[in-house]
């Protein structure tokens, strides 16, 4: 009778780890309530909680404070002006997206770091303070992209009057600011972007018409020329540097 290699590779595991396995001590992971008289343990568990509320939190702040909207909407349009279906993937913009967003936003997070984040773990600030460091570098950020009639909007419809700095305004006034401003910027820069596209388009219809090629899609000639066209001009190259320019 023949055994199987692959069970007797496991009855072998089973045999000689399983009592090393058991002879082991494994740390255990316990959670609970119990009643406590120290507030100090009622803090510190408030504190926990609001530490996990932000990491819920963390990816809309990511993307909508930050200037991953516009690179990843840029490069849906320019994948969808080239016709390559899927080619990028989403995971490999999104990615493109996330480390150039790093990259761009570095000099921020060195800020917060710097004048939040450190100071509060050496106990130099308070929390409130923190806070208020890690919001002003952020908000100045968006001011700079932001634009005068996206904020007067929102302080028209908030209707508590103009403020005497953009500084004084409230995350709540800057940041739905920011976002449509960033959405009319990463639309202007689709519409350029489907231009030159568009007019391979055209140049490839109208020839295969003339040709008398009717049952032959513009599309099977037209993807390949602009990949070509976009290879040729390093697009890539252009709008990275484009993207990062504009933020700078």
């Amino acid at each position: 009778m023949k055994i199987n290699k692959k069970f007797l590779v496991l009855g072998l595991l089973l045999v000689f780890v399983l009592p090393v396995l058991a002879q082991t001590t494994v740390p255990k992971v316990t959670f609970g309530l119990e009643q406590s008289s120290d507030p100090q343990d009622f803090v510190m568990s408030m504190k926990l909680v609001l530490f996990f509320t932000v990491l819920t939190l963390a990816p809309s702040i990511v993307i909508m404070m930050t200037c991953f909207t516009r690179i990843i909407i840029v490069f849906h349009f320019l994948r969808t002006a080239m016709a390559t279906q899927t080619v990028p993937s989403n995971q490999i913009l999104i990615g493109i997206a996330l480390f150039v967003t790093f990259f761009v936003m570095k000099p921020v997070i060195n800020e917060i770091n710097d004048t939040a984040i450190q100071p509060y773990v050496r106990e130099e600030i308070s929390q409130a303070e923190a806070f208020k460091n890690i919001e002003k570098p952020l908000k100045i950020f968006m001011l700079k992209q932001t634009r005068e009639k996206d904020l007067g909007l929102f302080i028209d419809l908030r209707g508590e009057g103009l403020p005497q700095t953009k500084e004084e305004l409230g995350l709540s006034i800057v940041v739905p600011a920011f976002i449509i401003s960033e959405l009319k910027t990463a639309f202007q820069i689709g519409f350029l972007l489907y231009l030159p596209m568009l007019l391979v388009d055209i140049i490839v219809a109208s020839v295969l018409l003339s040709m008398g090629m009717m049952m032959l899609p513009p599309m099977m000639i037209s993807m390949p020329m602009k990949i070509l066209l976009f290879v040729l001009v390093d697009g890539w190259y252009l709008i990275i540097e484009s993207l990062v320019e504009g933020f700078v």
